[in-house]
Parts: structure tokens; sequence; C-alpha cells
């Protein structure tokens, strides 16, 4: 991984970055793969409902921030704006949000 803070370039390992934030980095591969199917639609329909908080949900989806609960929510925050930026005003978790959320979760 690298990030560029107050014009220095930083580069970590994926293991090391994991070790620094006190967090798994277990599957983070998955995460940056550009192939999202690979979590399985077991997998993603898993995480909708449980990041959704609507247990009854039969088709994977993306989350809008606001259906998440206090704790999700913070965690997506940190990983859109700490381990993979993107842009301001980011509202929805796309499957690969919500698995690293999860992970933080976990």
């Amino acid at each position: 991984m690298t990030s560029t803070v107050n014009g220095h370039e930083l580069r970590f390992e994926t293991s090391d970055l994991g070790e620094l934030l006190g967090v798994s980095s277990k599957d983070f591969d998955v995460y940056v793969r550009e192939d999202k199917r690979v979590l399985g639609d077991g997998r993603l329909l898993e995480l909708t409902r449980r990041l959704a908080q609507k247990p009854h949900l039969t088709e994977p989806r993306s989350v809008r921030k606001g259906e998440m609960m206090s704790l999700h929510w913070l965690l997506f925050w940190f990983v859109i704006t700490n381990i993979i930026p993107q842009g301001q005003g980011c509202n929805i978790a796309d499957p690969m949000d919500m698995y690293y959320t999860d992970l933080l979760a976990g």
C-alpha cells in the first residue's frame, strides 16, 4: 500500500499495515481485486444483511451508510478515509467496502 502524507510517500506491506492498525490483514488481497464476485453471492448476501440490518433481504446489494449501525458506519468511514481513500461524500458501501468493514468489526 502507498499513500502520500504532507508530501511524503509512505509505503506499507499489507501485513505491516494490519499490525500497525491492530487489525487482521487476512484477505486484504480480496478487497483490492477488480473482480468483486470473488466473495460469492452467499457471502455478499450475508454482509448485506448484517450491515444493512435487514436479515430478510434476498439479494446482495450496496448499503447506504444511513442503514448501518453506528459501529459499522464508523468502520466504513475509517475504510474510505484511511485505508482505501475514496471521494468526498461517499455514502454507499460497495461489496468490498462492506467486506473490509466487517473484517474490522470482526
